[in-house]
């Protein structure tokens, strides 16, 4: 090989090393905000599964997307500075909770894209025009396929409880009326009377069932995703009353309530990681529709029963989706 020839084959060389080190597009780093009421510890199951499902779907944190996450640590009243915080960071989606989280990122942006996740009524709360079309900047996953969900928890109490004539629902106070209606209704038609005792902090929640007691009320159904932050708490504290209580989500069977009917919020969670990606390849929320749920998991306590003295009838039990023994 003459001079000259190995002077044009090495600048091409050289040019060839340059556009592969330099001349490449860099990989573009979304920024996703993650909102939520609780700590890190608290809901770090639905956050792993979240990143579980972006992972599945191409979107590795430290790779394509970089997380912003904000707790509010049981403090409700930080929502609003969070999410106003998230949008000043100028994040490309912000994935919030339940429907007091949502409405702190809806309050906060119109423009943001929103992937709301087990929000109860996302329609009446304000958030979508219709599940089928959203029409703003929000769409998401819901917690419930229809308003009768309450209503069935008084039917699985009743099955429980012999004579069950007072049931105490404990309600967070800024979730409104969705299902409360069907609920009256169904207490109605079996005679039973129900107690509401409202809560805005996570500070009352000893005291309300204590109220609650003092009533003699036979059972309790639990209303609201604050609860969450301390289901701990609230399993014992209903077997510190001996109330069998009922709620939506199978975590608060897991630690000892009774028993829980509803979809499982960190397959939820999962199920949000779609809508994500789909909007950061260039999907608007006001053309997704909003999901619901469409499998529901009975799960039945047998340890809190036996230490209630209840016995779980043999027709239910096959029907459960797990027994926790």
């Amino acid at each position: 090989m003459d001079r000259r020839m190995f002077v044009v084959v090495f600048a091409g060389s050289v040019l060839h090393v340059a556009r592969v080190a330099y001349g490449q597009p860099a990989v573009r780093v979304y920024r996703i905000g993650f909102l939520t009421a609780g700590s890190a510890e608290q809901t770090a199951p639905l956050f792993r599964a979240l990143d579980e499902g972006l992972r599945d779907l191409g979107y590795i944190e430290g790779r394509n997307i970089a997380f912003e996450r904000r707790y509010a640590d049981g403090r409700m009243e930080r929502l609003p500075d969070l999410a106003a915080e998230l949008v000043r960071l100028r994040v490309d989606v912000i994935v919030s909770g339940s429907n007091p989280i949502t409405a702190a990122a809806k309050r906060a942006t119109t423009t943001i894209p929103i992937v709301m996740i087990s929000v109860l009524d996302p329609v009446g709360s304000g958030f979508v025009a219709s599940l089928a079309r959203p029409g703003g900047n929000i769409t998401g996953v819901s917690i419930d396929a229809s308003a009768e969900i309450h209503a069935k928890f008084l039917g699985l109490l009743a099955e429980i409880v012999p004579g069950l004539s007072r049931v105490g629902v404990l309600r967070q106070a800024d979730y409104g009326s969705f299902g409360f209606a069907q609920l009256e209704a169904a207490a109605r038609k079996r005679n039973v009377a129900l107690d509401v005792v409202e809560i805005r902090s996570l500070d009352q929640l000893e005291g309300a069932f204590a109220t609650m007691a003092g009533k003699r009320v036979g059972a309790v159904v639990v209303v609201g995703s604050l609860f969450y932050l301390r289901r701990q708490q609230l399993a014992d504290l209903a077997l510190k009353h001996r109330l069998p209580a009922i709620h939506a989500v199978k975590d608060y069977a897991q630690v000892g309530l009774l028993l829980t009917y509803g979809p499982n919020l960190q397959e939820l969670y999962r199920q949000a990681a779609g809508y994500v990606a789909r909007i950061l390849r260039g999907a608007t929320p006001a053309d997704l529709p909003v999901e619901q749920p469409t499998k529901f998991e009975l799960v039945i306590n047998l340890r809190t029963a036996k230490a209630l003295g209840l016995t779980i009838p043999q027709s239910l039990l096959l029907r459960a989706d797990e027994v926790i023994q």
